[in-house]
């Protein structure tokens, strides 16, 4: 479903200020797999998934989304195959369209448009079953402006933006990290229904190490732009947050330890 072959991204390259965001990234990924993505601030997560969803250009390295090479492809048509839910719920919404507005953009992402009416009886009828689904009366605001929702509802709405039209591949980059506890759990909740359903091959950022561990198949660690650490199955399953906290602390002094070595030399 999608492999990244020698990743490469540095920032500020040449200058004082030089960081590796992506130092070498290999990754391959099954159809149905979801990954949980953990690190500290800096290690590379979100450039991880801007790169997928070509948000920024690689320094060397490849990107295949089913099958195709679309390393060169800009971030408008890789959208066509890529659904994608940001940290502030504010960008993945238009704040002055209405919901059903919000929600027919999402719906025509990646094909060609005319001039027609976004927003037709059939299309409120599929919006109205979609948003029912959530559980939080959404069904009933379809023309309320998405400014007006709560920062729940509208990172609900985003996440059903995301995913109305089927996406091959769903990047959530920490999603829940804008919420209140109690919002957080409703929304992940929702994600966790959401790609079951579809059975969408999904990566999720989070800071948070019991929803790395409590959601998904796979869990990657990164550390200064580098893989540290990686568990999948079973292994995953069998891990504790306290084990994980731990592995985490070691990983990241290991790499820091060898970043230093490099710096020497």
């Amino acid at each position: 479903m999608l492999t990244l072959r020698d990743v490469h991204r540095r920032f500020h390259a040449g200058t004082a200020n030089e960081a590796r965001a992506l130092d070498g990234i290999d990754l391959d990924m099954a159809e149905g797999d979801f990954i949980a993505v953990i690190g500290s601030n800096g290690a590379g997560k979100s450039t991880l998934l801007r790169a997928i969803c070509g948000l920024i250009e690689l320094d060397a390295g490849t990107v295949e989304l089913d099958g195709r090479d679309v390393t060169r492809w800009p971030a408008h048509r890789r959208a066509r195959l890529i659904g994608r839910v940001a940290q502030d719920p504010a960008d993945g919404t238009c704040a002055s369209m209405t919901v059903a507005e919000n929600l027919a953009m999402a719906l025509r992402r990646g094909t060609r448009r005319g001039l027609r009416r976004a927003v037709s009886a059939p299309t409120k009828r599929l919006f109205r079953e979609r948003l029912a689904g959530l559980g939080l009366g959404l069904e009933e605001r379809l023309d309320a402006r998405a400014a007006t929702l709560s920062g729940g509802q509208r990172q609900a709405l985003a996440l059903l933006m995301a995913t109305i039209a089927t996406p091959r591949l769903l990047l959530l980059d920490e999603h829940l990290a804008n919420l209140d506890p109690r919002t957080a759990e409703i929304v992940m909740t929702l994600t966790g229904r959401v790609v079951a359903e579809a059975r969408l091959t999904t990566i999720m950022v989070t800071h948070n190490m019991a929803d790395a561990l409590r959601w998904g198949n796979r869990l990657l660690m990164l550390h200064a732009g580098r893989v540290v650490f990686a568990a999948a199955g079973q292994a995953k399953a069998a891990l504790t947050v306290p084990e994980l906290v731990a592995k985490f602390h070691s990983a990241s002094g290991r790499a820091f330890a060898e970043d230093r070595v490099l710096l020497a030399e």
